[in-house]
């Protein structure tokens, strides 16, 4: 490999000496002569103490760095934020979740493109952090690949934090008491990694891994394992391959990339927040998407996997078993994926699963594709009266497919939660929470809180929530969120008054509000906008610069 072809982005210190004084600082932090040679890496790490999801990938950068460094290139660790969603879920702090997204993605184009590094390798573990890095990279358009910091091990009888949402709810009802309450609360998170069920942060992982843009078998790893070591080291080391073959992101994050990631997420029964995300990821390097491209893929994949939220089983399990490989083969086979999608490893995603094997004969978490929990997607995109832009919902099929019911008006999700608790919510209520969209929020808060109430009360089947705010991928029960246009824009979700019939029918994908075009109207024409809730700082750049969730609630729309 020639200089040239190593150096391929102009970093302030490949000159040789007299040229370049920023030889000088990276002498300062252990570079050598030999060094300035080779082609740099820089190993972008979510690292922090904030949460269990993020505190070991310290560790998972220093062996990303040593597989980049033992193939022939020198890696440079720095270090982008996370949030916790399930600390500050419920609260007003989780305004800044869906912002931790761009503040990530702008946090490692910054770096990366300052500092001119040659390939990157960014580790996540939180929710955002994984479209966060993935748009980072997909900016630069650098040789890159993505490391997941894996997922949590079960809690003591086999519980996580949606146990610990849904006893809050239980103990309103009066089924569990404190002491209950306190044993989950004190068992449920063992250590480190992400959340244990399907829930966003595994669903984002695997939707990456099925797009090709992280190696085989990094969605589908325990947190605290050798064989996460393993990925990280060979990540490195994937990055050097690519460099020496030219590929870059958008060799890989093509539409038919997107369309493989879809399927995956559809078959595992994964997040709502994968849509808003992989419409973010694909805005970034320019390829198509909308809405209703999960429509189309949705009509022809079925629902396998029997995981958390709205199954029984944890990706631990899932990982025991052989994790995503075997589905995606499986999947390939009957012709639901595109097999000659390139990927990380500089082969194809077909050449990748030649050699997976099925799984165990005896195993019970993924179905057969002729014995579906699902026949279709249950990720559905509604439309109607309600949500003239589109709108998303979870519905598995578990909790029906057709719910009317009247609605039951709040301005936010504290009061929302307050009610639902008290018992003032009812069977046969729509609860709409307003005024929490991207730009309303600001934000975009999901609504684990009160999703998860809901159920631990008992009452999953009976009420159904709306939202122009977005749900945790833990959140289950007759749900539908991103409805757009949002309130703050004057959407048809800011005109619904109390004891107005509402109807969500996931069979023809409608959400209508039984009133008139007029009727709509003359109450559009009374409505007047909220006040901004921010003037100053993070948030309120965000609601002056955020596109819609029907969009991704990406922030460089033009």
């Amino acid at each position: 490999m020639t200089n040239d072809k190593r150096r391929r982005f102009s970093s302030p210190v490949v000159d040789g000496i007299g040229k370049s004084p920023g030889r000088a600082m990276l002498r300062a932090v252990g570079f050598t002569d030999e060094d300035f040679k080779k082609p740099q890496v820089g190993i972008a790490s979510t690292w922090s103490m904030l949460t269990p999801c993020n505190m070991h990938i310290d560790q998972l950068a220093r062996e990303a760095g040593a597989g980049a460094d033992d193939a022939g290139g020198k890696s440079v660790i720095f270090n982008t934020i996370t949030v916790s969603d399930g600390i500050a879920n419920g609260t007003e702090g989780m305004k800044y979740s869906l912002v931790s997204r761009e503040v990530i993605a702008d946090s490692i184009e910054t770096a990366a493109g300052c500092e001119g590094f040659d390939g990157i390798v960014a580790i996540g573990g939180c929710d955002k952090n994984m479209p966060g890095c993935i748009m980072g990279m997909a900016r630069l358009n650098r040789p890159s690949v993505f490391v997941y910091g894996g997922t949590i091990r079960p809690g003591a009888n086999h519980t996580d934090i949606i146990s610990v949402f849904e006893a809050v709810g239980a103990h309103a009802k009066g089924d569990m008491s404190l002491i209950e309450v306190k044993q989950i609360e004190e068992t449920a998170i063992p250590g480190p990694g992400s959340c244990g069920g399907m829930y966003t942060a595994n669903t984002m992982a695997s939707a990456i891994e099925a797009m090709g843009m992280s190696l085989p078998g990094s969605s589908a790893q325990d947190a605290v394992s050798q064989s996460k070591v393993d990925d990280c080291r060979a990540a490195g080391a994937a990055v050097m391959n690519l460099l020496e073959k030219d590929i870059k992101p958008t060799d890989i994050m093509t539409r038919s990339a997107f369309e493989n990631a879809i399927t995956v997420v559809i078959a595992l029964g994964g997040s709502t927040n994968a849509v808003l995300h992989l419409l973010a990821m694909a805005h970034t390097v320019d390829v198509e998407l909308t809405l209703d491209d999960f429509v189309r893929v949705g009509k022809r994949v079925p629902v396998l996997a029997d995981l958390r939220p709205s199954g029984h089983y944890m990706m631990s399990e899932l990982v025991a078993i052989g994790g995503i490989q075997p589905l995606m083969k499986t999947l390939l086979e009957a012709g639901l994926l595109h097999g000659d999608c390139l990927t990380v490893t500089g082969k194809t995603l077909a050449e990748n699963l030649a050699d997976v094997s099925g799984y165990p004969d005896d195993q019970q978490i993924i179905r057969a594709l002729d014995q579906p929990i699902k026949k279709d997607s249950h990720l559905r995109i509604l439309y109607g009266n309600l949500a003239p832009t589109g709108a998303v919902a979870k519905i598995t099929g578990k909790e029906g497919t057709w719910f009317t019911g009247t609605a039951r008006v709040f301005h936010s999700e504290e009061e929302a939660q307050e009610r639902i608790l008290d018992g003032t919510v009812t069977a046969g209520d729509v609860l709409v929470i307003r005024y929490e969209g991207p730009r309303g929020g600001p934000g975009m808060r999901e609504m684990l809180s009160p999703t998860s109430a809901i159920m631990g009360r008992g009452l999953g089947s009976e009420v159904a929530l709306i939202t122009d705010g977005r749900f945790s991928g833990g959140s289950h029960g007759f749900v539908v969120g991103h409805i757009t246009p949002e309130a703050a824009d004057g959407g048809p979700i800011a005109l619904v008054e109390d004891g107005d019939k509402i109807t969500i029918d996931a069979e023809e994908n409608l959400i209508t509000i039984d009133l008139s075009d007029e009727e709509l109207e003359r109450r559009l024409d009374n409505w007047q906008p909220p006040e901004p809730r921010y003037r100053r700082g993070v948030l309120a750049k965000f609601a002056r610069t955020v596109s819609s969730a029907s969009e991704g609630a990406v922030t460089d729309k033009d």
